[in-house]
């Protein structure tokens, strides 16, 4: 930059601004400006001849005028004359003018952009620097239709200086995020992509940040910036700190470089050249090497550089998902930084851990530091940090530590701060459903939920626990009984007392029986808090006051004096009224078989997305931590511990003895059926339901049951019959998924075999993706039943239309594997995700894999991609605990020799025992400890659940380390099945 002469102090200027800091009040400030603006005003227009200096000078001081906040209608056309000057000062001042006070709609644009042309065209680094900086400061359509095509040229030119290149390509950023439709895609695009390799690391910089957002939208356009982002950052990570002297940062090489060249590698998937991928594997490695290093320097600038590189790189390794060995290090790495002394650790590695708790390879790991995240909730003193921390308890959570991870939230709940009250008291409603193995512990958990924040107890959350309640004849008793006792606290909230007139008015016959909870004494009780409730409850009360008088003839009397009297029959508000009336009328007039009907227990609810997620969703907002409950994990059984093993029969059982886990996992289970005798016509009452909260409307309306044929995830559900008019192509709730009108269907997409392969051991992740779609699965699976949930997501900015997915499967697997799905809608916006669910039941084992195709248009072209759906037979794996000698003792049985298979394979990977543990447990069998002679082999066992057969099967893994070899052999009692699965498991290691 030129040297600024002594003649450019402007004099004039700095006595202006030292009268206006010297001014007493307002007042003389105004009067000041007001005779300095009369001054220059009348220079513009007098003096004709003003040379550059004067003219530098009065814009300047309009300027610093206009920043005090007053408002400048003068003076534009000079700041626009200074352009043209060929001082810099000059032509400085003239671009400062123009970037802060001249908008989009001004007339002097198009000279303004004349001027900025001749700049840009003059070949003046300092000049072309000034016009870039102006078009960046401004960043107006105008400016993008004007400059947008001119400057990718300089970008790319061979002669442009490095810090031109610089102030280009952050030009062309500026125009790209506020005009993406000006910036054309073309030559220059792979010309870009070069400057990575720039000896100038500024230049690399600069246009790292341009490749990341351009590859955002357009990653086929940039996809070769992958190796050549790896190869830049391997020779950053890998050199000293004397190397890029000009770039060290307190002894970090380059960080802000190394950070953003790791954003931009988030950008694609692993890369799937063997060279980069290994080379990139190795800088992650170096990067957590030197994270474990004494640090260089105790300046908190030392500190924050070097944990700034290596938190990117963790989001990088979490974003692939696919070396476990990363994975686990990653979250040791951030288990140290959990009791740091600096809070800003402490809640990174708290978020962090959050999404590698959703890792199938990490997620044991990130268990490992429970009693940490405990002792954080209880004592760290930033309420943000604690938060983080009620989020990874909530991920980390399954079934082995439920009870102390629900525990410990309820302590914690006591004490938690107002704002996210609402928040942990979701989080406990839906693990203490999920995760229950006794209903007993659930309704003891809500009810004490209650107790402690029932201000914060939504409405979803105790229309959950009725929902519960109705549809578990083994718990109905235990909750009448344990409400009961809660309703006797002196104090006791609202809500507690809308469970409790609930569940007593349906199930309050349960505990009748014993002296302490007599008919009269539970009424006695509910109309105690009758007067210190709110309408709604009131109304609800009436409503099991009514239920009553069914249940419990001896108190019918004392009920209708109630309902009778003035305070009933004459409450000021309407709906009460109706209802003392209405039900007091139905008391006396109705016969006790109509009674009985009418006031019949409720049926089951139907099964249906729990709405307390979908209200934990929308107030965490999308894509945030909570997102994490569905993509991991407690696969191959019950997901809240249920160890039902009796298959079920869509003929004969609609619910078995496994816990109600439904919805807040995601899996939909059919009620159980219970006919119902109400009938319409026996309704005199037109109007009983009018007012009824959502629970107790069903006391009143005819609601037909699903049928006995309705299943475990609804398998068996719609069935089409001859009499029902044929389903529309866009209204059918559900599709032939082995239809055979789709178009010929593509060859398997490249490297689909290999993430068929992953999927094997994890059911959660990325299936496939390229430029234009991609496709992540998240999935559940109970014994012979499991739930797949394919997400689509359009990475472009264009619409797909005629989106069709395809489930395609041979007529073999047809008959082994029972699979529905719904249709998805065909257009598929720019930037959005649909979802599709998929049905799963085994019928009997399967060797094949079913298809995915998906066929839809974009940008006029037609697509067809297809790829295997990982639903392999490993799925549906129950894990079976075993001692050694009930194991030997199988094993032995199981030794024909078409039982057994057996092989003998050279390791892919590195015999890592901890990745080697999470494999098995991944497949799905139990890892059984302490069983085999050799301590070095594993041994799992566990049972394939099929709807017509189970089928036993016990695996042994013996390592060989210094061959790095493996032996496998599986014993099962059908031959097809030990093939089968020996092959899935000898492609893990």
């Amino acid at each position: 930059m030129p040297a600024v002469s002594k003649g450019d102090g402007m004099r004039g200027l700095a006595v202006f601004i030292s009268d206006i800091r010297n001014c007493k009040s307002k007042e003389a400030e105004i009067k000041r400006i007001n005779k300095e603006l009369a001054n220059i005003r009348s220079k513009f227009k007098g003096d004709k001849a003003l040379d550059g200096y004067s003219k530098k000078k009065y814009v300047c001081k309009l300027l610093f005028i206009f920043l005090l906040g007053h408002d400048i209608d003068f003076g534009h056309m000079e700041a626009v004359n200074l352009l043209s000057s060929n001082r810099y000062t000059e032509k400085q001042i003239g671009y400062l003018f123009i970037s802060v006070l001249v908008n989009s709609n001004s007339e002097l644009i198009r000279l303004i952009n004349n001027a900025i042309k001749n700049d840009l065209a003059s070949r003046n680094p300092t000049f072309m620097g000034l016009a870039l900086h102006c078009i960046a400061n401004v960043g107006s359509r105008e400016m993008a239709e004007a400059f947008a095509g001119e400057i990718p040229k300089i970008l790319v030119a061979g002669d442009t200086m490095d810090s031109v290149k610089q102030s280009a390509a952050l030009c062309l950023l500026r125009l790209y995020r506020t005009s993406p439709d000006f910036v054309p895609m073309g030559d220059w695009t792979s010309r870009v992509v070069h400057l990575l390799n720039d000896q100038h690391l500024g230049v690399v910089t600069a246009a790292t940040s341009l490749i990341t957002t351009l590859a955002q939208k357009n990653p086929e356009e940039f996809k070769t910036s992958v190796s050549l982002a790896v190869s830049r950052l391997s020779r950053i990570v890998t050199s000293a700190s004397t190397d890029l002297q000009d770039y060290t940062y307190y002894f970090v090489p380059a960080p802000w470089l190394s950070v953003k060249l790791l954003r931009l590698l988030q950008c694609y998937p692993p890369p799937e050249d063997a060279a980069v991928r290994g080379r990139l594997t190795e800088c992650l490695e170096t990067i957590l090497n030197k994270a474990q290093e004494p640090p260089k320097s105790k300046k908190v600038q030392h500190s924050n550089a070097k944990n700034a590189v290596l938190f990117e790189a963790i989001s990088l390794i979490i974003h692939h998902d696919s070396e476990p060995n990363l994975l686990v290090r990653a979250c040791n790495q951030l288990g140290q930084f959990l009791q740091h002394r600096e809070t800003n650790l402490r809640y990174l590695a708290l978020e962090s851990m959050c999404t590698l708790a959703s890792s199938e390879f990490s997620h044991e790991a990130v268990k490992t530091h429970i009693e940490t995240v405990i002792n954080a909730l209880k004592t760290e003193r930033d309420v943000s940090v604690r938060q983080r921390a009620v989020d990874l308890l909530y991920a980390m959570c399954d079934r082995s530590n439920a009870q102390q991870i629900v525990a410990e939230m309820l302590n914690y709940l006591e004490t938690a701060d107002y704002s996210i009250r609402e928040e942990i008291v979701l989080k406990v409603a839906i693990l203490a459903e999920k995760y229950a193995v006794d209903y007993t512990w659930y309704v003891d958990t809500i009810l004490n939920l209650i107790r402690i924040a029932g201000d914060y107890v939504s409405e979803e959350v105790w229309y959950r626990v009725i929902q519960i309640v109705i549809n578990r004849d083994d718990v109905q008793g235990y909750a009448a009984k344990t409400v009961f006792e809660a309703l006797q606290a002196p104090a006791c909230h609202e809500n507690l007392v809308k469970v409790g007139g609930y569940i007593l008015g349906e199930f309050g016959n349960l505990i009748a029986g014993d002296p302490r909870s007599s008919p009269l004494i539970q009424f006695n009780l509910l109309h105690s808090k009758f007067h210190l409730c709110s309408v709604p409850t009131r109304a609800l009360l009436l409503s099991t006051y009514i239920k009553f008088v069914n249940l419990f003839p001896e108190i019918k009397t004392t009920i209708q004096d109630v309902l009778r009297s003035d305070s009933q029959l004459k409450n000021a508000d309407v709906e009460l009224q109706q209802r003392a009336v209405e039900y007091l009328r139905l008391s006396t007039i109705a016969s006790t078989d109509i009674l009985a009907t009418v006031l019949e227990e409720m049926p089951p609810f139907p099964e249906r997305e729990s709405s307390i997620l979908a209200k934990l969703k929308k107030k965490k907002g999308p894509g945030t931590v909570t997102d994490l409950e569905e993509i991991k994990k407690e696969r191959n059984s019950d997901v809240n511990g249920g160890t039902e093993s009796t298959p079920v029969n869509a003929s004969t059982v609609a619910l078995p003895d496994s816990p109600l886990q439904g919805s807040l996992a995601e899996l939909v289970i059919g009620p159980r059926p219970r006919p119902s005798r109400l009938n319409s016509s026996h309704l005199a009452i037109h109007n009983l339901q009018t007012g009824i909260p959502p629970l107790f409307k069903g006391f009143f309306t005819s609601k037909s049951t699903p049928s006995p044929s309705a299943d475990l995830l609804g398998l068996g559900a719609a069935p089409l019959t001859s009499s029902s008019p044929p389903p529309s192509t866009t209204g059918s709730l559900l599709v032939d998924v082995f239809s055979d009108s789709a178009s010929v269907v593509a060859p398997l997409a490249p490297g689909s075999e290999d993430n068929f392969a992953r999927f094997v051991c994890k059911n959660n992740g990325v299936l496939f993706e390229n430029q234009l779609l991609q496709i992540g699965l998240k999935s559940e699976f109970r014994q012979n039943l499991g739930r797949m949930f394919i997400f689509y997501g359009n990475k472009t900015s264009t619409q797909f239309l005629n989106f069709t997915p395809t489930l395609i499967c041979s007529d073999e697997l047809q008959s082994s594997l029972n699979l529905q799905t719904k249709p998805v809608d065909p257009t598929v916006d720019g930037g959005a995700q649909v979802q599709q669910v998929v049905n799963i039941e085994c019928i009997s084992d399967f060797m094949e894999a079913p298809i995915l195709n998906i066929q839809f248009r974009y940008g006029g072209t037609f697509q067809n991609i297809s790829v295997k759906l990982p639903i392999t037979l490993n799925k549906f794996f129950q894990p079976t605990e075993m001692a050694s000698q009930d194991f030997f003792q199988r094993w032995k049985q199981l030794s024909n020799p078409q039982q057994e298979m057996q092989n003998i394979f050279k390791a892919k990977h590195p015999m890592d025992t901890e990745i080697t543990k999470a494999k098995i447990i991944g497949f799905g069998s139990a890892l059984l400890e302490e069983v085999d002679p050799n301590p070095a082999n594993f041994v799992g066992a566990g049972i394939i659940h099929t709807k017509t057969t189970q089928i036993g099967c016990l695996l042994r893994l013996e390592p060989n380390l210094q061959a790095q070899m493996y032996r496998l052999t599986l014993r099962t009692s059908k031959e097809t099945v030990s093939q089968r699965l020996c092959e899935l498991l000898s492609e893990q290691f």
